[in-house]
């Protein structure tokens, strides 16, 4: 099994390099490559983050670095892979779901800062996995905690089974959508409210997109929100 992890701190991922998954890296049972977005920059600063549009606190990883470290990873490996963005607003894992994954091969994205833009979203992102209700610094502590227990359940790692267990989740709405600069790219606009300055209607779009999202994709915060009351 591959892992390849976009990553903005690919020394992390060291701490992968002890016990178990050190003896399956060597056993050549899983690979783990880490991939820089600073490597891929147009900046000559490296830069990789700006501000966000509409205003707010914070910086919103830029599209294009990220979205060329992932063309990288998929030419450096035949092996088809989704990509799959570490976030509170992913699916929450647990360990049924990571038993019945067939996968060969993983490519993980670890978000920083605000997030991605939401264009990368659109563009190659296929799944959003989360580690659970609660925010972390960044994507990386998702990602080797998915790779360790992804690769407990290969052929070999372990001597004998084993099983992990997925513990609780907090309330609230999902996060609204970010978007960052260029205003345009590869043919998709940031939405035009974020761009009028009205601080009013940027609040209540951002409130509408957080509620809309959350009914989507966790109808089940919405009714503890509710029953919490």
């Amino acid at each position: 099994m591959r892992f390849d992890v976009i990553t903005l701190f690919p020394p992390m991922f060291q701490a992968l390099n002890y016990g178990i998954l050190q003896r399956a890296q060597t056993q050549s049972l899983i690979e783990v490559h880490c991939w820089n977005p600073r490597d891929f920059t147009h900046s000559k600063q490296g830069q990789v983050d700006d501000r966000p549009y509409g205003g707010g606190p914070g910086m919103v990883m830029m599209a294009q670095p990220i979205e060329d470290a992932i063309l990288a990873a998929k030419k450096h490996c035949t092996i088809p892979a989704n990509v799959i963005y570490l976030s509170p607003q992913g699916i929450p894992v647990h360990q049924t779901m990571l038993r019945q994954r067939q996968d060969k091969r993983f490519i993980f994205l670890c978000g920083r800062y605000e997030g991605i833009d939401e264009r990368l979203m659109e563009r190659v992102v296929d799944e959003e996995w989360s580690l659970g209700d609660y925010v972390l610094s960044g994507g990386e502590f998702a990602a080797m905690a998915f790779i360790d227990a992804l690769a407990r359940l290969q052929p070999g790692v372990l001597g004998h089974e084993d099983s992990a267990e997925q513990d609780s989740f907090s309330h609230g709405l999902l996060d609204h959508p970010h978007y960052t600069r260029p205003e345009i790219y590869e043919g998709l606009r940031v939405p035009e409210v974020l761009l009028s300055g009205d601080h009013q209607a940027i609040q209540a779009w951002r409130k509408e997109q957080a509620h809309g999202r959350t009914m989507a994709r966790r109808p089940d915060l919405l009714r503890t929100s509710v029953e919490s009351v």
